[in-house]
């Protein structure tokens, strides 16, 4: 592969950027909203550990759900630290920082007509300001990161009226935020949203669309909710998207994109059928692909002829995020939402797991987390190949944004997944002091020029 000597910042696009990312329910304290999804009834009980109710309520309060049994009420106490934590971006040389806005920590009820938490507006305000002032742009602010509030979760869970509700959310944002942000992301990685939460049942809000007879599998879904909020979030972005180019673009000088997950399939074999297990996404064309028809019938919502324009195209940029490869054959045996893809995923081919650099070492300690080699090594080639990318492939990359910024709670594993370049003591309290990693000492800044010299 080569190192990262061979080549520097000057070797990027000139408008290519250097960032780091965060998620709000991963970082943020959570006494910063007494009346949000995180909280809420806290004396609720959940009788089925595994496949009961799972909201982030739930997770506050069944911590056996978690890997390590934690829940995020201090994290990494973002919302009381957020000003080290930009000086810290800033000594590394990033030049933008992405981060994403709590739906419920600025409408605590979830709509707008319930009203507005002006403390959580002040937040934002706040951060863009010290972002801003120390030389970084809030250059990508994700609208959601999977926090749905719990009031409308309680209200009316699958209803279409959360895509009227998000369209006031996001409204609020840009009438407050748009001055300064400049680029919106709209949804961050729905697929895995509606996978996780409402076919695997593994995250928020806990729901299982296999077709077994399991007596345990209380919450069986049929294989219809997962693709119902497939749909209403495809709605809510389009939704959002044609708001902010009709009613902000043209004064706010700013773009609005998606990001989505992306995993990098290998046939398991050479045969035909194995070639053609594909996925490909409706927002090219404003529709489901085809195969999805076929295989999925009338269990998949449909696009009115004014959804489907509304879809198509509705992006000035998409965002990937990408993790690791998986051999992909057609021996499907079980009925559900995975395999309606009439595919198999696995980690293995011919037996043998396939090894991967990973930058994630979940079983380091915060000092082997400080001086991670492996991890190191991991970022410096995938800076190498986003360059071969755009010089021998022309591709058309505008900037590269690690996970994350810091250690955070990650959903599912708890703190037990040190994935960033910051590590940080997990469940980071106010007192708490923070080590840099070598990763964060030399990384950013041999890639690019000092801008902060």
């Amino acid at each position: 592969m080569g190192s990262i000597d061979e080549f520097s910042c000057y070797s990027f696009p000139d408008d290519f950027v250097f960032g780091t990312s965060s998620s709000a329910y991963k970082v943020h304290a959570l006494d910063f909203a007494a009346s949000s999804a995180y909280e809420g009834e806290t004396n609720k009980m959940v009788e089925d550990q595994l496949y009961g109710t799972l909201s982030l309520r739930s997770i506050q309060v069944h911590t056996k759900r978690i890997n390590d049994h934690s829940n995020a009420n201090v994290a990494v106490c973002f919302y009381h630290r957020y000003k080290e934590d930009v000086q810290r971006m800033k000594e590394m040389g990033t030049d933008v920082f992405r981060f994403s806005i709590s739906w419920s920590r600025v409408l605590p009820h979830g709509r707008l007509s319930a009203g507005i938490n002006e403390e959580g507006i002040k937040f934002y305000n706040d951060l863009i300001d010290d972002l801003l002032e120390n030389g970084l742009q809030p250059y990508m602010s994700t609208l959601f990161h999977w926090d749905t509030p719990q009031a409308l979760e309680d209200k009316y869970g699958l209803s279409p009226n959360i895509v009227n509700d998000f369209r006031d959310f996001v409204d609020l944002c840009f009438k407050n935020f748009g001055d300064r942000v400049k680029k919106w992301i709209t949804l961050n990685e729905p697929w895995m949203f509606s996978v996780q939460g409402y076919d695997l049942g593994t995250m928020a809000s806990g729901r299982i669309s296999v077709v077994v007879n399991d007596p345990h599998r209380s919450l069986n879904t049929g294989v219809t909710e997962v693709y119902t909020v497939t749909h209403h979030l495809l709605l809510a972005h389009a939704a959002a998207a044609k708001l902010y180019k009709e009613k902000y673009q043209s004064s706010q000088g700013g773009q609005i994109g998606i990001t989505l997950v992306s995993h990098w399939f290998e046939p398991y074999s050479n045969s035909e059928a194995d070639q053609i297990a594909t996925f490909m996404d409706p927002l090219t064309n404003g529709d489901y692909p085809r195969n999805m028809h076929d295989f999925v019938g009338g269990r998949l919502p449909k696009f009115t002829t004014e959804e489907s324009k509304m879809q198509k195209g509705s992006y000035d940029f998409i965002g990937i995020n990408y993790y690791t490869t998986y051999y992909i054959d057609v021996d499907y045996q079980s009925v559900g939402f995975m395999s309606d893809t009439r595919a198999n995923w696995t980690g293995e081919r011919n037996g043998i797991p396939i090894g991967v650099d990973d930058v994630n070492n979940n079983a380091s300690s915060l000092k082997e987390a400080l001086n991670d080699p492996v991890r190191e090594k991991s970022y410096r080639n995938h800076l190498k190949n986003v360059l071969i990318s755009i010089n021998e492939h022309g591709v058309d990359v505008k900037g590269f944004f690690a996970w994350s910024l810091m250690d955070n709670f990650e959903w599912g594993s708890g703190y037990a997944v040190r994935d960033s370049h910051s590590p940080v003591p997990h469940a980071r309290p106010l007192s708490a002091s923070d080590e840099k990693s070598k990763i964060e000492d030399g990384l950013v800044r041999d890639a690019k020029r000092p801008r902060n010299a």
